[in-house]
């Protein structure tokens, strides 16, 4: 058996005066490219069982953008633990999973989200795993296939990243 983790970073924010950063909501850029990336979820077939959203405004504003081009909904948790979290608290979120959910999307933040994947990546698409390691910009998202049978059973190294897809490098034909 496997299981496939999906590592979607918020979209582009915004920056408004006297706003918490919790309530940041996006941006221009990110209301445009949060379809984008769903788009490109629905077409390459990577729409996941479940789904762990922060519950930071920008996290909420990406996934509900990326969820309307699914073509099913997704059973969805807004957690607060994802926000600012660091990549010992994500992993513990990964390894509590139920284990009848095959593919898993956390929707989230970096440094946590670049970290986390780093740690988990062992293997893969040598071509994305140097673009993560480069940068992991708003928007990002790596899909990383681990042949486990259940989460708690995640280890470091033991991901194969599968690809890493960020809104600068769609072209119009992945939409």
């Amino acid at each position: 058996m496997s299981r496939r983790l999906i590592l979607l970073r918020h979209a582009k924010s915004d920056w408004p005066d006297g706003i918490a950063d919790h309530e940041r909501p996006l941006g221009r850029r990110g209301l445009a490219d949060s379809p984008r990336i769903g788009a490109y979820i629905e077409s390459h077939g990577l729409i996941p069982d479940f789904a762990v959203v922060s519950t930071a405004r920008r996290t909420r504003e990406t996934w509900d953008l990326v969820e309307q081009e699914f073509s099913r909904s997704v059973p969805a948790r807004f957690d607060r633990r994802i926000y600012e979290a660091k990549p010992g608290a994500l992993l513990y979120l990964i390894r509590e999973t139920e284990p009848s959910v095959g593919s898993l999307m956390l929707v989230g933040h970096n440094p946590g989200f670049e970290d986390v994947a780093r740690f988990l990546i062992g293997s893969g698409n040598i071509e994305a795993r140097q673009l993560l390691s480069e940068k992991y910009p708003t928007g990002g998202l790596a899909v990383i296939d681990f042949a486990i049978n259940n989460w708690r059973d995640i280890e470091a190294h033991s991901g194969k990243l599968d690809r890493f897809i960020t809104p600068r490098n769609l072209s119009d034909d992945d939409d």
